[in-house]
């Protein structure tokens, strides 16, 4: 298991309620497609149509937010941790 992947809660319908999922390394562009192929809608909850991540969801890599790394580019090794976190609005 290259790189451990945290399914929100949200999320866990698609992963047949799994709370973590292991994905090989690579970047998070491929991490997302490796999670839409075995988990599809996921792209579709995670990228916006242009293929850039939706503004409401963070992502992060061994608690990093990879808007502040490389974005999708951010690189992804053996042991990593990812995180999505979708944003929560409210009052």
């Amino acid at each position: 298991m290259a790189v451990t992947v945290k399914i929100p809660t949200p999320l866990r319908t698609l992963t047949s309620g799994l709370e973590t999922v292991a994905a090989g390394s690579g970047s998070i562009a491929e991490l997302v497609s490796e999670l839409e192929r075995s988990y599809p809608g996921m792209r579709e909850r995670l990228c916006e149509a242009s293929g850039e991540l939706r503004r409401f969801v963070n992502v992060y890599v061994n608690g990093e937010d990879v808007r502040f790394l490389q974005g999708l580019a951010t690189a992804l090794g053996e042991g990593d941790e990812v995180s999505i976190v979708p944003a929560v609005a409210g009052g």
